[in-house]
């Protein structure tokens, strides 16, 4: 008997390079195509950026009553002190950062020196945190509170420049020596265009001393902050020096919103500073041309103590009142700021779909004006409410940053991007099903022929 020669066939195709042709037979054959390679976004070229550091004067009142312990316990310039160092340990290795002092040198009972007492006790530049912070520490309660003065000599100290630089006045009482009065000094700062912004922090509540930082800060676009604990001063001296860092490629310009849309004031691309009054609606206009895109935020500042519990908004309409798009923001308890912002796409269409960076959705829009734009109508709102005996005058500090760019292209909608993914599940279930058949019948008839040989 002979024995039984097997000879093994050599198949030309691998499951899964037959696989791999089915599927494409399958694409083919429903119309559909390997999906495409999304092209990646273009960059936008980002805004020319000054090549000026960030700086920032910080003014330490060392008068007699800084001795006072009534900061949880401790002295008001021990307290003053621990936090100016965790501030230096936390400076960004780019700020140029620098401490005057007043009424450190001569006593109280030398008026005469006492109010001319303003000096620099570490000079604006790169910080040595070391030598910076042992200059701190040899500081003892002393004399008199000559903030005018000292207003004058930290302008001095930051030089001129176009990009925006900040004092930080940190004191526990008002000025004692004036003339000059500091209210005067901080307008006459503000009407030179210096780019010069004063953020106030009172250590003593007092209505008087409330008044006069209120008023310094008021003068230049700054902020007012009543302290009550030494993490708060800590916390908010650190985020004036962080908003320097982030802010100071861009002065905000003022402007003044309208009750109305109708005399809102018509905006460029660019940055805003304003004030706004407790639960205030303010309103601004921007014009945006077919085939742009809107993008608003705007950041509201409660810099004095607010009840809990608050909220801001930012609402884009048309000139007849209908909402295109909404973005809020809401917290409870102290915060640094309460921002929110928008994105909204003009349209050749009778109507443009919104889509919001945050807050809810918006609503159709109206039909926009080919040759001159559609007219926006930014809102900005908000729900803070002052704590009792807390002043409601001036506004809270506000700053909108409105941009217009070409606008982005729409993402599928959803009945289309749910069509596609149907569409490609049927493809790839019929695909799988056919190779399935196809591979079954091969190998069934691969061992029919092993059988028969």
């Amino acid at each position: 008997m002979r024995p039984v020669t097997i000879t093994k066939r050599r198949w030309p195709a691998r499951p899964a390079a037959l696989s791999a042709a089915l599927l494409t037979v399958a694409f083919s054959v429903l119309g559909g195509g390997l999906p495409a390679q999304a092209d990646a976004p273009t960059p936008t070229a980002s805004a020319p950026t000054t090549t000026e550091a960030p700086k920032v004067d910080l003014i330490l009142d060392v008068s007699g009553s800084m001795g006072t312990a009534d900061i949880e316990g401790r002295s008001r310039i021990s307290v003053a002190q621990q936090s100016i160092d965790e501030v230096i340990d936390a400076l960004p290795p780019e700020a140029e950062f620098g401490i005057r002092t007043l009424g450190a040198t001569y006593p109280v009972s030398d008026k005469t020196d006492g109010c001319k007492d303003t000096k620099v006790l570490y000079p604006v530049g790169r910080t040595d945190k070391v030598e910076a912070k042992t200059a701190v520490a040899t500081l003892r309660p002393t004399g008199w509170t000559p903030i005018g003065l000292a207003l004058q000599g930290a302008a001095q100290d930051l030089g001129t420049g176009q990009a925006t630089r900040r004092v930080v006045l940190i004191t526990d009482g008002e000025d004692d020596c004036a003339p000059p009065d500091p209210c005067d000094v901080a307008r006459q700062l503000a009407a030179q265009g210096t780019h010069l912004v004063v953020d106030t922090l009172g250590l003593a509540h007092d209505d008087q001393v409330r008044q006069q930082l209120l008023c310094i800060a008021n003068a230049t676009g700054g902020t007012y902050t009543d302290v009550r604990t030494q993490q708060q001063l800590t916390q908010r001296v650190q985020q004036l020096v962080q908003k320097s860092d982030t802010s100071y490629r861009a002065t905000p310009a003022n402007v003044s919103g309208s009750d109305s849309c109708a005399g809102a004031p018509l905006l460029t691309p660019g940055v805003y500073a304003d004030r706004e009054k407790f639960s205030e609606h303010r309103y601004y206009r921007v014009s945006v041309k077919p085939g742009q895109e809107l993008r608003a935020s705007v950041s509201v500042t409660p810099d004095r103590a607010v009840a809990r519990d608050y909220g801001v908004l930012l609402q884009a309409s048309d000139a007849s009142g209908q909402e295109l798009v909404r973005g809020s923001d809401a917290g409870s308890g102290r915060t640094d700021v309460a921002s929110t912002g928008v994105r909204w796409s003009a349209s050749d269409s009778p109507s443009a779909t919104a889509t919001p960076t945050g807050g809810s959705t918006g609503s159709t829009g109206s039909t926009a004006d080919a040759s001159a734009g559609q007219i926006v109508c930014l809102t900005v709102s908000n729900s803070f409410a002052a704590q009792p005996g807390v002043q409601t005058d001036p506004g809270l500090p506000l700053e909108l940053t409105v941009d217009v760019v070409k606008a982005s292209p729409a993402p599928a909608g959803p009945a289309l991007g749910l069509g596609r993914g149907w569409i490609m599940l049927l493809v790839l279930t019929g695909a799988g099903l056919v190779t399935g058949l196809l591979w079954g019948w091969i190998a069934r008839w691969r061992i029919s022929v092993w059988r028969e040989n």
